[in-house]
């Protein structure tokens, strides 16, 4: 039996690189958005749905993101059409993965696990959380979004003291050395508990 272990977290708050730990503990590791990434690719499940519902997405035999962008901007309530189509493709991607995984702990990486509902099909859930300041430097640092853009994505997810409220495990990404001594503590809590089952 696999043990599956959500990891999540708000953005910038070291995810990524938690996953990374995960998989150097030898859990294998599912990450959502590399998911959609595969979709969304030339060739992938999710190009020609959406090429039906919004022909106007796709560019060189692949959906883009920024055709995308424009076309919620236009008219918000495509989100919605759009949802429909990716979540059930995403959802058939995770379970291939778990069908496949060769490790006794899976870790399924998913930003918004407790806003979809995703916790429940979760044996754990792990969050990963920084200090609010340091949260901040990390996403505005990238260079890729302002701070304006920043607030509007956490607006749009859980309060980070709610993820970790509801988590089992929580890990402090201030350093990571920290990060690593906390993902391996956690990952022998858990294989303790497969192991004594």
């Amino acid at each position: 039996m696999t043990f599956r272990l959500g990891l999540t977290g708000s953005i910038g708050m070291g995810k990524s690189t938690t996953a990374r730990l995960f998989a150097e503990e030898d859990c294998a590791v599912w990450d959502a958005d590399a998911a959609v990434h595969r979709l969304y690719s030339k060739g992938g499940a999710a190009v020609a749905p959406m090429s039906k519902a919004f022909p106007t997405a796709i560019e060189n035999g692949a959906i883009s993101r920024p055709r995308l962008k424009e076309i919620l901007a236009k008219d918000p309530s495509a989100l919605a059409r759009i949802e429909a189509i990716v979540h059930p493709l995403v959802g058939a991607d995770r379970k291939t993965f778990l069908e496949t995984a060769k490790s006794d702990i899976a870790v399924f990486d998913i930003p918004l696990l407790f806003e979809t509902g995703g916790e429940r099909a979760m044996d754990a859930v792990v969050c990963v959380t920084a200090p609010p300041d340091v949260q901040r430097a990390r996403v505005l640092e990238r260079g890729t979004m302002t701070e304006a853009q920043f607030e509007a994505i956490l607006a749009k997810q859980l309060p980070d003291a709610e993820k970790r409220r509801r988590s089992d495990y929580v890990i402090v990404t201030d350093s990571l050395e920290h990060a690593r001594e906390q993902v391996q503590d956690v990952v022998r809590q858990i294989r303790n508990r497969l192991a004594n089952a």
